[in-house]
C-alpha cells in the first residue's frame, strides 16, 4: 500500500469535502443541493463505507488469531493484554479528567440556558424512551450482564451481528488452540496466513481505488448536513472538545510514545498519518484497522502485538469519546444551572471508563454512554440533543485520536516485550563468550 501518495489523495479529497459540503450547505434547501446530497455523496460515502466494513469481521478475527499464534505463549499473552488493558483504561481515565478540567476552566455553557427549550431536546427525549424500551439496549445491562456478554454463545452470530468483544474471545481461544495442538494444526495455521494475505490485498485495492473518491464523498455528506452553522451557535463547547483532543493527542500520546515507547513522536505522527486521514474520513476504528495495523508495522512494532493490540483498542479504546462527555457532561450541567460535587465529576470518569469495555460493540455507543453518565449524575440526557448537530464533525476527529492511542499502546507494549527478550539473551550470550 502506497502509503505517502494514498495519504496525500486522501488530504485532498478531505478538504475539497469541507468546502464542497459547507458551500452545499449554504444552499441546503435547493432541490438540486438536497438531490445531490442524498443520491451522489450520501450512496457514494455509504458504498465505500459498506466495501470496508464487510472485511472488519474477518480482518479482526484473523488478525487476533494470527497475533495470538505469534505470541505464542498464553502466560506471554495474557501479560500482553493486561498492559494494554491498562494503557486503554489509564488513558481513558486521563482524557476524560482534561475534558472536563478544560470544560470547568472555560465554562462554555454559561449563559446558554435557552438551548434546553430548543425543539432539538424534545427530539432526542423520545429516542431516549425507544433506547429504554429496548431490552438488549446498552443502558439496561449490568455489570454482571457485560461479563457474560464478553462470551459468545453463538460465534457465527456474533460475526453476523459484528459484536467486537465476543469476535475476540473466540479468536483468542482459537488462537491457544492452534498454539496447544502445534505441528497438528499446521494447515489450519496455513490457511489463515494465506486468508490473511488475501485480505490484506483486497483492503488495498480498496483504499487505492475508492478511499479518496469515498472520503470526499463521506466528508461532503457531514459538511452538508452540519455545515458552520451548528458549530456557530456553538462554538465555545465545539472548541473545547478540539482543544481537549489536541492536547491528549500531541501531549499525552507524545509522552507516553517517547518515555514508555522510546520513539520520536514526531516521526511516530507522520509514520501514523495515513491511517489518521482514513480514521477521520471513516469516523470508524475497526474501518481503519487494516491502514493503521500496517502504519505501526512499518514503524517496527511487532506483527504479532499490532495483530493483536490495535484490534482489541479499536473496541474497547475510546479516549476521544470519553473527551467528548466529559465536555458534554459539563457544558449540560452549565446550561442547566448545576454544580457538579468533587464526588460526581469523579462518578463521571469511573463510569466513562468502565463503560468504555461494556458498551463498545453497540453503534452510537459515544451517545449511549454519555446517557449513561448523565443519568449518574442526576442530569437530563435529553440535552444530548443539543449537540447532535455537531457531533458527525466531532466524531471524524474523535476517532483519530482513538487509532492513535491504539497504534501507541502497540509501539509501547512491543517496545516493553522487546526489552524483555533482550534481557533474557543477555545471559545466554555472557555464557556462551
Amino acid at each position: 500500500m502506497k502509503t505517502k501518495n494514498l495519504s496525500l489523495k486522501i488530504v485532498i479529497a478531505l478538504v475539497l469535502g469541507i468546502t464542497v459540503g459547507s458551500i452545499c450547505n449554504i444552499y441546503a434547501q435547493s432541490n438540486i443541493v438536497g438531490w445531490t446530497d442524498q443520491y451522489i455523496f450520501n450512496v457514494i460515502g455509504q458504498i465505500f463505507l459498506n466495501l470496508i466494513f464487510m472485511l472488519v469481521v474477518p480482518v479482526v478475527f484473523v488478525s487476533i488469531v494470527l497475533g495470538v499464534v505469534g505470541v505464542g505463549d498464553p502466560k506471554l499473552l495474557g501479560g500482553i493484554g493486561l498492559k494494554a488493558l491498562t494503557f486503554f483504561l489509564s488513558t481513558t481515565a486521563l482524557a476524560i479528567t482534561i475534558g472536563i478540567a478544560l470544560a470547568l476552566l472555560f465554562k462554555p455553557g454559561a449563559g446558554h440556558s435557552d438551548l434546553l427549550k430548543s425543539e432539538d431536546v424534545n427530539k432526542y427525549e423520545q429516542t431516549l424512551k425507544e433506547q429504554k424500551s429496548a431490552e438488549d439496549s446498552a443502558a439496561n445491562q449490568t455489570f454482571d450482564q457485560t461479563l457474560i456478554n464478553l462470551f459468545p454463545k453463538n460465534p457465527i452470530q456474533s460475526m453476523t451481528e459484528g459484536n467486537m468483544l465476543q469476535i475476540i474471545t473466540f479468536a483468542i481461544f482459537i488462537g491457544v488452540g492452534l498454539i496447544m495442538v502445534g505441528s497438528k494444526a499446521e494447515v489450519v495455521n496455513r490457511f489463515f496466513l494465506q486468508t490473511n494475505e488475501v485480505l490484506m490485498y483486497i483492503i488495498t485495492m480498496i483504499m487505492n481505488v475508492f478511499a479518496p473518491i469515498g472520503t470526499f464523498a463521506l466528508v461532503a455528506h457531514a459538511f452538508t448536513g452540519a455545515g458552520f452553522g451548528a458549530i456557530k451557535q456553538l462554538g465555545m463547547y465545539f472548541f473545547i472538545v478540539l482543544l481537549a483532543l489536541a492536547v491528549h493527542f500531541f501531549v499525552v500520546y507524545g509522552s507516553a510514545v517517547k518515555l514508555l515507547g522510546k520513539y520520536s513522536p514526531m516521526n511516530f505522527f507522520k509514520a501514523f498519518m495515513p491511517a489518521i486521514t482514513v480514521g477521520f474520513s471513516t469516523s470508524s476504528s475497526t474501518a481503519t484497522l487494516p491502514v493503521s495495523m500496517n502504519c505501526t508495522k512499518k514503524m517496527g512494532v511487532r506483527p504479532e502485538i499490532a495483530s493483536f493490540i490495535q484490534p482489541l483498542g479499536a473496541t474497547i479504546n475510546m479516549d476521544g469519546t470519553a473527551i467528548m462527555q466529559g465536555v458534554a457532561t459539563i457544558f449540560i450541567a452549565q446550561i442547566s444551572g448545576v454544580d457538579l460535587s468533587l464526588g460526581q465529576l469523579i462518578t463521571v470518569v469511573v463510569i466513562a471508563v468502565v463503560a468504555s469495555i461494556g458498551t463498545a460493540g453497540v453503534p452510537g455507543v459515544g451517545l449511549i454512554m454519555l446517557a449513561m453518565v448523565l443519568n449518574a449524575v442526576g442530569l437530563n440526557a435529553a440535552a444530548i440533543g443539543i449537540i447532535l448537530g455537531i457531533d458527525r464533525l466531532l466524531d471524524m476527529t474523535r476517532t483519530s485520536v482513538n487509532i492513535t492511542g491504539d497504534a501507541a499502546c502497540a509501539l509501547i507494549v512491543s517496545e516493553s516485550e522487546q526489552r524483555k527478550l533482550n534481557k533474557r539473551a543477555l545471559p545466554k550470550q555472557n555464557a556462551n563468550a
